[in-house]
């Protein structure tokens, strides 16, 4: 069974996330809370495996939060999906560092929070293409990242790394493949390895240390 904690200031949202993930095989709303000083005191009570974390709340907000949750539960961390009407404000950026593990819009489809939350579970990241693509690419944008030094660049092999840069345009590991002429499962090996190397926790932190060390430019 999934465990989902849902933190937002909006009653109506909390509401009606609940109704759908309620509904759903396989997952549970653990708790419920307004701001992210509860959060954080639920996240350690509760023990959820994902997280929907609001960015700007009055009581405290969802950085803040993201970070003292992951920084609490460094072995086992709750993966934390953002909640957002897509402001692209710093709020956003900085949820990006603290090591958020994907994002989803609040007017999205019910079928695809229920796929975002098991995919989270699941520990993949990048659960909405677009919404990543695009704040990513702002995030690129504001933060210019600099040249890849040859440090950097040593952690990985070629592939590795053309897989990661490949992986932060926004491509699927089925797309790298393509792209590649390879099969998605050695994709998802390389990948695999790769992440260990730079220490990234899932595909999303991935692409954050891409941009961060000037591995892809935008």
């Amino acid at each position: 069974m999934i465990r989902v904690l849902l933190v937002d200031d909006q009653t109506v949202v909390r509401a009606g996330f609940r109704v759908i993930l309620d509904s759903a095989d396989g997952i549970e709303v653990a708790g419920e809370c307004a701001d992210g000083p509860t959060a954080v005191e639920l996240a350690r009570r509760l023990r959820p495996d994902v997280i929907c974390m609001d960015v700007r709340m009055p009581g405290g907000d969802g950085l803040a939060a993201t970070r003292r949750i992951l920084a609490d539960a460094p072995q086992d961390p709750p993966q934390i999906l953002i909640v957002t009407t897509f402001d692209l404000d710093e709020y956003v950026f900085g949820a990006l560092e603290a090591g958020a593990a994907g994002f989803v819009l609040k007017d999205t489809e019910p079928d695809d929070l229920i796929d975002a939350v098991r995919r989270l579970a699941d520990g993949y990241g990048l659960v909405d293409q677009a919404v990543t693509r695009r704040v990513m690419a702002e995030f690129a944008r504001r933060r210019p990242a600099p040249r890849p030094g040859a440090g950097v660049l040593d952690l990985l092999t070629a592939r590795e790394t053309e897989i990661v840069r490949l992986l932060a345009q926004g491509m699927s590991n089925a797309e790298i493949g393509r792209r590649l002429f390879i099969e998605t499962s050695t994709v998802k090996s390389h990948l695999g390895r790769a992440m260990t190397k730079i220490g990234t926790r899932d595909r999303l932190q991935t692409v954050v240390w891409a941009y961060q060390n000037g591995v892809v430019r935008p």
